[in-house]
C-alpha cells in the first residue's frame, strides 16, 4: 500500500512539474507575442560599438523596455537610391529599461539637440520656379559632417514610463540614470527647449508635470497640474518649446498651458488678436462751392431733402426692430413692469394733486391778505388825506 502511494506521489509530482513547466513555458510565449513596437526614431548614429562613422539607424523601443538599434544602408544619389535597395545589418539589444519606451532623442556632445535626416517637399503639380531646380534632390542632413571630431560620438536620451536614461554613442555605456516615478506612469515625454536650454519634459498619470535637465537628467521641477480623468488628455498630451504645452480639452477646444516664467511675463504680447485696430478717420466737409461746380452729379432723395429724416427724425418707410425678451418669462416680466410703473405713475399723480391743492390755499390766503392790505390803505390814504403836515 504505501509502495502504490509512494508509486502515486511520484507520477503526480511529475505531472505538476510537467505542468508547471507547461504553463512557464505557455507564459512565455504569451509574454513574447504580447511585446509590440511603441516608438521609432531614425537618425544617424553608430549602429556598432566599433563603428567610427556615423550612418542612418533605426532605433525601436518596445513596450516591454527594450531598445534595439538597427543599422541601415541608404544609397544617397537619386540615381543609386531607383536602383539600389535599401539593406539593413543585423542588429541587437542596446538596454532594457522599466515600462514601454516612449521617447528617442539625440544630443550632440554640448547638449544641443540634433534635428532628423529629412527631405524638402515640393508640389509636383505646382507651378514652376526657374530660380529651383527642377530635379528634386534628397537633402541629407549630417550634423558631423562639418565637424573635425566626428569619431567622438553622440548622446542618446531613452525615456520610458517609470525611468530615463542618457548613452554615449557608439560605446553604448549609460551615463545618466533617474527613475521618474514609482507609484505612477509616464504619459507623455518629449525632448524640447525651455529658456535657452534643453530639458526632458514628462506628464504623468496622477497629473504631475516633470521636467529633467539633459544630459544629467537633473530635476528641474515637479507640479502637481491636472489628473488623468479623460482618456482624451492622455493621447493628445504634447510638450512643445519654451516651456509649453498643448491637449484637447474638449473634442473643439485646444488648451494652451506655461511651465516657463519668461512665457508667463511676455504673454500679453502674444496674445493674438482678430483684426488690427485702425482709427475710424473723420469724414472730410464737402463745401458747397465744391459740391456746386465739381461736376459730379448726386442722387438725392426727396425724402431725404424735403422729409423728417432732415429734420433728425426716422423716415416713416423706416421700420425699427427693439429687441425684447422671449417667452412667457419675458412677457410676465414686462408685465409686472408695465404694472409697477403705472403703479408709481398714480402715486406721483396724488402727490402732485395734493400739492396743487395746497399751492392753491395758499395763493387764495395770499389774495385775501392782499384785499385787507389795500383796504387799509385806502382808510388810511382817506384819513390823512385833508390834513395837514404840521397836523402829524
Amino acid at each position: 500500500m504505501s509502495e502504490l502511494c509512494n508509486v502515486g506521489s511520484g507520477a503526480e509530482s511529475r505531472e505538476n512539474s510537467f505542468s508547471r513547466s507547461r504553463s512557464s513555458s505557455v507564459s512565455s510565449i504569451d509574454r513574447e507575442t504580447k511585446e509590440a513596437v511603441t516608438t521609432l526614431q531614425f537618425g544617424e548614429s553608430y549602429g556598432r560599438k566599433g563603428d567610427a562613422q556615423p550612418t542612418p539607424c533605426l532605433w525601436v523601443g518596445t513596450s516591454l523596455g527594450v531598445v534595439l538599434l538597427i543599422p541601415m544602408s541608404v544609397p544617397t544619389e537619386e540615381e543609386e537610391r531607383l536602383e539600389e535597395p535599401v539593406t539593413i545589418g543585423p542588429g541587437g539589444a542596446v538596454l532594457l529599461m522599466k515600462g514601454s519606451i516612449l521617447r528617442l532623442a539625440f544630443l550632440d556632445l554640448a547638449g544641443a539637440i540634433i534635428p532628423g535626416p529629412h527631405e524638402a517637399w515640393r508640389d509636383p503639380n505646382g507651378p514652376e520656379d526657374p530660380d529651383r531646380p527642377r530635379r528634386r534632390k534628397l537633402i541629407n542632413f549630417s550634423p558631423w559632417s562639418s565637424q573635425d571630431g566626428c569619431a567622438e560620438g553622440h548622446l542618446a536620451v531613452v525615456c520610458s514610463e517609470r525611468q530615463a536614461k542618457v548613452l554615449l554613442m557608439p560605446s553604448q555605456a549609460c551615463l545618466f540614470v533617474h527613475n521618474i516615478t514609482e507609484s505612477s506612469f509616464v504619459l507623455r515625454a518629449d525632448v524640447v527647449t525651455a529658456c535657452n536650454s534643453v530639458c526632458l519634459a514628462c506628464f504623468c498619470a496622477n497629473g504631475h508635470i516633470m521636467t529633467l535637465s539633459l544630459p544629467s537628467l537633473r530635476p528641474l521641477m515637479d507640479v502637481n497640474y491636472l489628473p488623468m480623468t479623460d482618456m482624451r488628455i492622455a493621447r493628445t498630451f504634447c510638450f512643445t518649446n519654451g516651456g509649453q504645452a498643448l491637449y484637447l480639452s474638449s473634442p473643439t477646444e485646444v488648451q494652451r498651458i506655461t511651465f516657463s516664467q519668461d512665457m508667463c511675463e511676455n504673454l500679453q504680447e502674444m496674445l493674438g488678436e482678430l483684426f488690427t485696430p485702425i482709427e475710424t478717420p473723420e469724414v472730410q466737409n464737402r463745401g458747397f462751392l465744391k459740391g456746386f461746380f465739381g461736376g459730379n452729379a448726386q442722387n438725392l432723395d426727396r425724402e431725404e431733402l424735403f422729409g423728417e429724416a432732415s429734420a433728425g427724425k426716422a423716415s416713416r418707410s423706416l421700420a425699427q426692430h427693439i429687441p425684447g425678451q422671449v417667452g412667457m418669462e419675458g412677457m410676465k416680466a414686462a408685465a409686472g413692469g408695465v404694472v409697477g410703473d403705472l403703479a408709481r405713475a398714480r402715486i406721483a399723480l396724488d402727490e402732485r394733486g395734493q400739492r396743487l391743492g395746497e399751492l392753491e390755499d395758499r395763493t387764495a390766503l395770499m389774495m385775501t391778505s392782499a384785499d385787507t392790505f389795500s383796504k387799509h390803505a385806502h382808510e388810511l390814504m382817506l384819513k390823512c388825506k385833508d390834513k395837514k403836515w404840521y397836523q402829524f
